[in-house]
């Protein structure tokens, strides 16, 4: 057996048929499915009887403990050469392995690696909400283009949404660490501190789905800005510039707003004051406090007309271009306010990792 695709999956039924459907159809067949249900209220049993007669099929239950150990949990259970992690939300395209297959096998034996990633994107079949939210995930305007796209045959760090291991690798370095979150990142820089290479292969991507809402999606990216911290934490050095734009952008936006909303206050009182008989001060408020509130907030709507043409453009959609505003501001500032969160208790009150978010965490 070449390939054992792993996928942990937390009250997911609907995707996990999507995905299933998607393995039925790749031209290569040499892989086994191992579905992870970590604890599930709304399990996904059911649909995976429908297909133990079109895949090599197994199907586990276990108790909640989050997705890297429900990983391990599989990986216990494979007998792959390659152990494919995803994500029960991607959905693959039919020459997904095939693609795998032969960006391998072109790869130059002194290079050859012990893991791997591909690129994700939007299916045409997403909401506009989740296209917009792929989008902010993806763009150089958001995340400054580090999800992938060109060719790395070294110090690239595979995510587990779509992510290869040699299984002898991924046991001896005891697979996922506890951690709730980032801890596909942290594999990955295992990975290369233990020695081995990695690549990028551009051609075995996926359709993401991501999250659904902005509300969920706000929770996914602000734990994202804690595992940064606990991350740089557990390997010093790191964290890179572009991990703490997120950070000064928030701070930005929120010193921009309120000294706009501090000058709207300012030119309000000038209006009253203007309304007195002789009162030209009150006019001269009024205006010097319309004029700082416009420059004040004119860099964040200079960047959400960039956004909104850029998306516009690329998803040939004014809507989803208009809702990749939102989606926008939400990726980054959920970054940045978790990002803040973890170095103030993390940094600052010298908290642990397991204690400082216990409750966010580690149930």
């Amino acid at each position: 057996m070449k390939y054992s695709i792993i996928v942990p999956v937390y009250n997911r039924p609907d995707e996990v048929d999507e995905l299933l459907q998607s393995l039925c159809e790749q031209e290569v067949k040499d892989f086994e499915v191992i579905i992870v249900e970590d604890g599930s209220k709304v399990p996904c049993e059911e649909v995976c009887r429908k297909y133990e007669d079109r895949l090599q099929l197994k199907y586990f239950m276990k108790p909640n403990s989050g997705p890297g150990q429900s990983r391990n949990y599989g990986a216990e259970r494979a007998s792959g050469e390659w152990l494919i992690v995803l994500d029960s939300d991607v959905v693959l395209p039919k020459g997904y392995l095939k693609a795998v297959n032969s960006q391998l096998s072109t790869l130059n034996s002194q290079l050859y690696p012990a893991a791997f990633g591909g690129p994700d994107a939007s299916h045409p079949s997403f909401t506009p909400v989740q296209k917009a939210i792929s989008y902010s995930m993806t763009s150089f305007f958001t995340t400054g283009g580090i999800r992938g796209g060109k060719a790395k045959l070294d110090k690239f760090y595979p995510r587990s949404y779509n992510m290869g291991i040699r299984r002898e690798v991924y046991q001896q370095l005891g697979g996922f660490s506890k951690m709730r979150f980032g801890e596909d990142i942290d594999f990955s820089y295992r990975i290369v501190e233990a020695g081995y290479k990695t690549a990028l292969l551009p051609d075995a991507w996926v359709w993401h789905k991501r999250r659904t809402d902005f509300r969920k999606f706000f929770r996914q990216v602000f734990n994202s800005g804690i595992a940064r911290i606990n991350l740089e934490k557990r390997h010093p050095g790191t964290m890179k510039l572009v991990h703490m734009l997120p950070m000064v952008f928030t701070v930005g936006v929120l010193l921009l707003s309120l000294i706009a909303l501090v000058a709207l206050v300012v030119a309000l009182v000038g209006l009253l004051s203007a309304s007195r008989p002789g009162c030209n001060m009150g006019l001269v408020l009024t205006y010097a406090g319309l004029v700082v509130a416009a420059l004040a907030l004119s860099p964040l709507l200079l960047y959400a007309v960039i956004i909104c043409i850029d998306s516009t453009c690329k998803n040939r959609s004014l809507r989803v271009g208009l809702l990749s505003v939102p989606a926008a501001f939400t990726q980054l500032m959920g970054y940045g306010l978790g990002f803040l969160k973890a170095w103030w208790k993390r940094i600052v009150l010298r908290q642990d990792e397991f204690t400082a978010f216990e409750k966010n965490f580690y149930k």
